[in-house]
């Protein structure tokens, strides 16, 4: 085990690396101390063959150049869903806390939510070095399963949608050396303990194969060889225990179930592989993504990732172009784009992002405010909203993690984390009502403001009420404005510089929602 090192207040975190194991692989980096804007929406040039009142064209040409320069929602991904998880609750022996959790996970309007199956917690004698007597792919002969099948009982009970992604840690008798539980897995047996899970669990149909495994917490080794020689090894790994989880599948007869293949984490470094040199290394293609004749393209049905960024914010632009966070998605695009021109995966692939958040206060290390929180939210929302790739939206974490005890300096440590839409107490942050209703304000190149946002649950033509204040005013109404029916309203406005916004929306039960103050940005 390496040295922990200190950590950058940039540094991108994703929540295996506090909740799962030591923050081992991550580095001090130069690379994230600010920003990267995405390419600027072009500007508009019109000439006009005939002459004209200045008086009467200028207004008409306003109007026309304001709707050329909003984003075009003709990029828009049609049928974007929402994914929830929230393992703290719903993982929990309190049923009255499971149920509340659910109940306000559908109230806020997300359809899926996400459960990890950790193969240690359900597997036998998960200890021992020697492989206990037991038919492994009879799902009853598994102990462990109990608390799962509660909470995939409950889920479904309220028609809401589970994804259930097997992964690490594994038991110690199924690795290789039988000395941790994440080295070197046993495609064979885990192909058995993939099997047992379809058969205990007929009613699900998407499962993700293994959780972030280009992360040392839940795949070993990452990298093999030193100095010139050393490379990434961890793609080649899970390029197998992908092809064991779909034969799996076969061998359930379950060929209505929809595998996701990825799962992977942002960004990599010396002990983290970089998320699309895995990506390549998965799919045997090489530097110049080109793939290997004698590889099979893998039967996935989407790709799965983790675009997790920097306090910074999502714009953020990683300096090496093998790492991919949400302001980065382009990149996963294309690597998707390359892999089915290649017959490495099928043609089309969208994308699940199955983990995002954004930290807050109180960790100021790796935290924002509260505003920041649900702008940053909602700024990375209208991204995946914008890539026709992108199927699912995430949620990560309804409550924060505990605080831990307070450091040398007196103050409070924070090894868990920050990206709940409550604070570990169980108080609402302003991220909670931005979640339900998120919204973005965009100021464009010709000094008009592009607002954007979504109302949950979205179902059907809505109406919205906009509301501005100036800098040192109070809250007036601006406009009104309705939805298309899945819940998504775009507009704009003149001016914008100096103004904070926010919406109103009155849902079907008649409550009416007030989202959080919503800051002007200009990127």
């Amino acid at each position: 085990m390496t040295t922990e090192p200190e950590l950058p207040s940039q540094a991108v975190i994703s929540p295996t690396q506090r909740n799962r194991g030591p923050r081992a692989g991550f580095h001090q980096t130069s690379d994230a101390t600010g920003p990267s804007a995405p390419a600027a929406v072009r500007r508009s040039r019109l000439t006009t063959p005939w002459e004209m009142p200045v008086r009467r064209l200028a207004p008409l040409l306003a109007a026309f150049i304001a709707i050329l320069l909003l984003p075009a929602a003709a990029q828009a991904s049609a049928g974007q869903s929402t994914l929830f998880e929230a393992p703290r609750e719903l993982m929990s022996d309190d049923a009255g806390l499971r149920a509340r959790t659910l109940d306000e996970i559908q109230a806020l309007g997300a359809e899926w939510v996400r459960v990890v199956v950790y193969w240690r917690d359900v597997a036998p004698n998960a200890d021992a070095r020697e492989v206990p007597a037991f038919n492994e792919r009879d799902p009853g002969a598994y102990p462990g399963f109990g608390k799962y099948d509660r909470i995939l009982a409950e889920i479904r009970e309220r028609g809401l949608n589970p994804l259930v992604t097997v992964t690490a840690p594994a038991p110690r008798w199924a690795t290789r050396f039988r000395q941790d539980f994440v080295t070197r897995p046993d495609p064979a047996r885990f192909e058995r303990f993939f099997e047992a899970v379809l058969r205990r669990y007929p009613g699900v149909r998407h499962f993700a194969v293994w959780n972030e495994p280009n992360h040392p917490d839940f795949l070993q080794p990452q990298y093999a060889g030193q100095g010139n020689k050393r490379k990434s090894v961890s793609g080649k790994l899970y390029r197998r225990l992908f092809q064991a989880a779909s034969d799996a599948r076969r061998n359930a007869a379950r060929p209505g179930v929809r595998l996701l293949f990825g799962e992977t984490s942002p960004r990599g470094n010396p002990n983290v592989s970089y998320p699309l040199q895995f990506f390549r290394d998965a799919l045997c293609m090489s530097r110049n993504w080109n793939k290997r004749a004698s590889c099979e393209e893998l039967d996935a049905d989407a790709y799965a990732h983790h675009p997790y960024t920097t306090k910074s914010g999502p714009w953020f632009v990683p300096p090496n172009r093998d790492d991919v966070t949400i302001g980065a998605l382009s990149r996963l695009n294309r690597a998707l784009a390359r892999a089915g021109e290649e017959n490495a995966l099928r043609r089309g692939m969208k994308i699940w992002m199955t983990e995002f958040g954004i930290q807050s206060f109180p960790d100021r290390v790796l935290g924002v405010s509260e505003t920041a929180q649900a702008e940053y939210r909602a700024v990375g929302e209208r991204m995946a909203w914008r890539n026709p790739r992108v199927r699912m939206f995430s949620q990560y974490l309804m409550r924060d993690s505990d605080p831990g005890p307070n450091n040398s300096n007196g103050d409070p440590s924070f090894p868990g984390f920050e990206s709940g839409l409550r604070h570990a107490g169980g108080d609402q942050k302003l991220a909670y009502d931005g979640f339900r209703t998120p919204m973005v304000a965009k100021r464009l190149r010709n000094g008009r403001t592009y607002l954007w946002g979504f109302v949950r649950p979205g179902d059907g033509v809505q109406r919205v009420s906009i509301d501005v204040r100036s800098k040192n005013g109070g809250w007036r109404s601006l406009k009104r404005d309705t939805t298309d029916s899945r819940g998504y309203w775009t507009t704009s406005t003149r001016g914008g510089r100096g103004r904070d916004y926010r919406v109103r929306w009155t849902d079907a039960q008649g409550t009416q929602h007030t989202g959080p103050r919503t800051r002007v940005y200009d990127r």
